[in-house]
Order: structure tokens, then C-alpha cells, then sequence
């Protein structure tokens, strides 16, 4: 008998927290794929240390959205790995960039280097968050992030202006990323709603700097980012790509098999 899900509820609080959440931990998925596949050993190791950074933004992102939902009526205080590894599709809400198949080294770095820097800055706002627990969150996660900006930059940078193989590994990684980043400034009832309480800022509050850091970075590296078009992507809301189905399939499967499994 497999274990059964759970309803992490619909509280606006609870939602913003999860969003986040599961932003760090579905971008640690994909991360962790590349755990004995990047082209040289040292990025093997780094993208894994990456990755676990992540893992550690996420868990405390969700131990915290299960206290917030207790807090606020929830009947029970899930837990991070609760939160983490039952819950129906649905009810995860991370953009769906994060959830596009690891693709090649290309489209890794770039991928990274446009989390990393709306992590940046979405940590360095939460800093003044009034729940203080987040706060404490941020303070720490944004040395991460900041490590990680530069590093994924700094391959960005070196494929651009390398061969015209890489060069052109990177331009076609643009071009099949940049139309899925217009969702990680959409503004709805729960960016407001944390807006107005002073959990956390709106995330179209990024936008302006976000892509002003990020066509910086592209002009360095040479390429260039495509228009971007009228549709914007719903991961936030609970409705994912058809790679999102495969992924938690295979991030759920021990403790969906092994209902209260430990070691």
C-alpha cells in the first residue's frame, strides 16, 4: 500500500512559502541528475554542492510552511519531508523553468545563472521580512546564492566566448529558456496578499533588476535573448508541463513504496 498525500491547504502565507520552496527543491532535482555526467570532474562536484545548498534552502522553506499552515488551522504541522514527497502534483507550485529536463551543460549554466540571480534577489527583500523565521532564511541562503550566481555567470560567460560550438550551445539554450522566465514575475492574490502583511515582496518586484542583471551578463557572454512572447507558463498555480509528472515519479517513489521509511 502506498502512502497516501496530503493537502497542504490554500492559505495565502502557506502558498508563498511553498512557492519558494519548491523552487529550491525542484531545481535541486535536476541539479543532482548531473551528479556523475558534468563534462569535467571538478563541475561534477560543483553542480552536486549546488544542489545540496538548494536541498537545504528547501527544507527549511518547508519546515516553515508547515508551521505557518499549523499556525493558521491546518489539523497537522507537516513536516519538510512530508511537504517534500506527499503531495499530488497539483500541489506543487515552483515555476515550471525549474522543471524542464536537465538538458545539456548549456542550458544547466544559463538555467542557473537566471535562478541564481532572482534568488539573489528575492532572499536579499526577504531579509526585512516580518516573519523572522524567513528572515533568518534569507540571511543565510543569500551567501548561496550569491556563490552561485557567480559561478553559473562565469560558465556563461566562458561558453559565449569560446568556441563557435559553445557559442552556439548557449545562444540555442537562450532561446529555448528565455520564454518559460515571464512566470517568475507574474503577480497574483498571494504575491499581494504577502506583499500587504510584510511576509515578502511581490515577485514582479524583481523583474526591473533581474533583467537588468541578466542582459549585463548575456552582452558579456555575446549572445542574445529573444523576444519574449504573450504566453506565460502556470507552474506556480499547480498546472506543470508533462515533465513534471516523470520527475516527482522518481523523487517520491521510496517514500511512496516504504510508507514511514527510515535508516
Amino acid at each position: 500500500m502506498s502512502t497516501p498525500s496530503i493537502q497542504p491547504g490554500r492559505d495565502p502565507a502557506v502558498q508563498y512559502l511553498l512557492r519558494l520552496g519548491d523552487f529550491c527543491l525542484i531545481h535541486a532535482q535536476r541539479l543532482g541528475e548531473w551528479c556523475g555526467h558534468a563534462p569535467i570532474l571538478e563541475e561534477d562536484i560543483a553542480l552536486t554542492n549546488l544542489a545540496l545548498d538548494l536541498i537545504g534552502q528547501a527544507r527549511a522553506l518547508l519546515t516553515r510552511a508547515g508551521q505557518v499552515g499549523h499556525e493558521r488551522g491546518a489539523p497537522a504541522a507537516f513536516d519538510e519531508d512530508q511537504l517534500a514527497f506527499l503531495r499530488e502534483e497539483r500541489d506543487y507550485l515552483n515555476p515550471t523553468l525549474v522543471e524542464l529536463p536537465r538538458g545539456d551543460f548549456a542550458f544547466t549554466v544559463l538555467r542557473n545563472a537566471a535562478v541564481a540571480t532572482w534568488m539573489r534577489l528575492m532572499w536579499t527583500r526577504l531579509q526585512a521580512s516580518r516573519d523572522a523565521e524567513l528572515a533568518a532564511i534569507a540571511a543565510k541562503a543569500l551567501k548561496e546564492s550569491r556563490y552561485h550566481e557567480q559561478h553559473a555567470a562565469d560558465w556563461v560567460v566562458r561558453l559565449g566566448d569560446g568556441t563557435p560550438e559553445s557559442h552556439r550551445r548557449l545562444q540555442d539554450a537562450l532561446d529555448r529558456l528565455w520564454r518559460y522566465t515571464p512566470e517568475l514575475f507574474e503577480a497574483d492574490a498571494v504575491d499581494e496578499a504577502a506583499a500587504a502583511s510584510g511576509l515578502g515582496p511581490r515577485w514582479a518586484d524583481l523583474r526591473e533588476d533581474w533583467h537588468a542583471a541578466m542582459q549585463a551578463l548575456l552582452d558579456e557572454a555575446g549572445v542574445r535573448a529573444p523576444a519574449t512572447g504573450s504566453h506565460v507558463t502556470t507552474g506556480r498555480r499547480g498546472v506543470h508541463s508533462e515533465h513534471m509528472g516523470r520527475l516527482l515519479a522518481e523523487m517520491q517513489h521510496l517514500q511512496r513504496a516504504y510508507p514511514g521509511g527510515a535508516w
